[in-house]
């Protein structure tokens, strides 16, 4: 008798425990997306196209061809309106309106409908490309309804969540799913940290909210996986990130993101192993910006940053989120491993939008005239750097090295590409083959067999590379 009360009890605990994890399925989601679809809205723009058109209509030159663009002046200039739709949704009764930057990117006309018949003009009070947001605020004096956001930071995977939206141009329409998973980067641009959802996402679907069950905003709905329709793969932005922007934008009209000043890449394990690292982590420094903040601290290429302001960096695509989110002129302890051992940098931010690094430069590369020598060990052809790939290239006065020309068959660097150059080896730097061929050849003789060496690509990027020696 005992034993079966013992049993009991256990069964009973079992099952209350059982219970207090987890959540049942909604009964229902019609009560909440009732309270929440006025504040939902659609929108759509329209944007005026110029194109030529073709005076020998069935006749296509080859891409590139001269006669390509010269023909292209004969045609006759035809303008139309090309029409776009998205969402968005109202965080203000002002009529203060969230969604993409693409959905109302170069747009001429907005327009907003609230609640499926009322349609209002908008204009933009801001703009991110880099995030992908956009504020708007509806043309009127009524007052509106509006959601607020939620902390993205408390969403978990298998939590429940309603999309509303606009999806082919179905206004107010609604789907529901879960939290696939977070922190995922699918490289549509430069800060990424998406919630991903299987809840359905369509085309026009851009910019509406994800909700969570209190009827927060927890997500701005910005892309999806596959074409032509949801496969259950969506993509939204978290509510805390998008908070920051958004504050940004109806403050300042523009964002101020924190500037460390430097490139880096993923800290691969061939990397951390000739570093002496404990393992692959943090965001390798590849080359360093002239008078930026990080130039000024005495952060160099080579170094690879561990911790940001307290913040540990497990992952090179961690630091740049982390930096832009910390306060234009801070001042932070930046932790980093140099020469087997930790150090620490104080570093003032600057501001990103007003650096050089903010700016797209398109700078045209020459065709090299191959100078052969053979590195047998690496299978590649090579020659040494002169004055004019400097001066053409604009690398840094002073720069030696060695040009690919070519890359032979399972080569162990043959990831680069021809017309890369590498400076140095084994943090030396190479000034002719004979540099390359005697560390190449050290390191063979040695149980490493891992030769870290430096680049410059082909975009004269400076860029580290771990490579395996067989």
């Amino acid at each position: 008798m005992n034993r079966i009360k013992k049993l009991f009890i256990i069964f009973f605990a079992i099952s209350f425990a059982s219970q207090g994890f987890a959540k049942d399925a909604p009964a229902s989601f019609a009560d909440l997306a009732e309270k929440l679809m006025p504040s939902v809205v659609n929108i759509s723009t329209t944007t005026t196209v110029t194109t030529n058109s073709n005076p020998f209509p069935g006749f296509q030159f080859p891409p590139g061809s001269p006669f390509e663009d010269m023909f292209k002046e004969f045609g006759t200039p035809q303008t139309r309106k090309s029409a776009a739709l998205g969402s968005g949704f109202i965080i203000e009764e002002s009529g203060i309106v969230i969604t993409n930057n693409h959905v109302i990117q170069n747009a001429e006309d907005i327009l907003v409908r609230v609640d499926g018949d009322k349609e209002y003009k908008a204009t933009v009070v801001g703009a991110d490309p880099l995030s992908d947001i956009a504020v708007l605020q509806i043309d009127s004096k009524e007052k509106f309804t509006p959601v607020k956001f939620g902390n993205s930071d408390q969403a978990r995977i298998g939590d429940w969540v309603i999309a509303i939206g606009n999806p082919f141009g179905l206004g107010g329409t609604v789907t529901a799913g879960i939290i696939s998973a977070r922190n995922r980067s699918i490289g549509l641009s430069r800060y990424e940290d998406y919630i991903q959802t299987d809840a359905s996402i369509n085309s026009g679907n851009s910019g509406g909210p994800l909700f969570d069950m209190n009827g927060d905003v927890i997500g701005i709905n910005t892309a999806i996986l596959g074409k032509g329709g949801s496969i259950g793969i969506g993509f939204s932005i978290p509510s805390n990130d998008a908070k920051r922007v958004v504050n940004q934008l109806i403050e300042f009209g523009e964002t101020k993101r924190g500037w460390l000043g430097v490139r880096i890449q993923v800290v691969s394990e061939e990397i951390a192993e000739v570093e002496k690292l404990d393992e692959p982590r943090g965001a390798l420094v590849a080359s360093v910006a002239e008078n930026s903040p990080s130039d000024k601290a005495g952060i160099k290429a080579g170094d690879i940053i561990l911790e940001f302001n307290n913040t540990k960096i497990k992952e090179m695509k961690e630091l740049p989120i982390i930096v832009a989110q910390t306060e234009v002129g801070k001042t932070v302890d930046v932790k980093i491993w140099r020469n087997k051992r930790e150090i620490t940098k104080k570093i003032k931010l600057g501001r990103l939008e007003t650096s050089e690094d903010f700016k797209v430069e398109k700078k045209e590369t020459k065709e090299e005239t191959p100078e052969i020598s053979e590195i047998k060990s690496l299978k590649i052809i090579v020659r040494p750097l002169n004055d004019e790939d400097i001066e053409q290239r604009k690398l840094p006065n002073q720069t030696t090295g060695l040009v690919i020309t070519n890359i032979g068959k399972n080569s162990p660097i043959d990831y680069l590409n021809v017309g890369d150059v590498i400076i140095e080896a084994q943090k030396k730097k190479i000034k002719s083959t004979k540099d390359l061929e005697d560390i190449v050849g050290t390191v063979l003789k040695s149980n490493q067999k891992t030769i870290l060496i430096v680049i410059y690509n082909n975009q004269n990027q400076r860029r580290y590379i771990g490579v395996k020696l067989d």
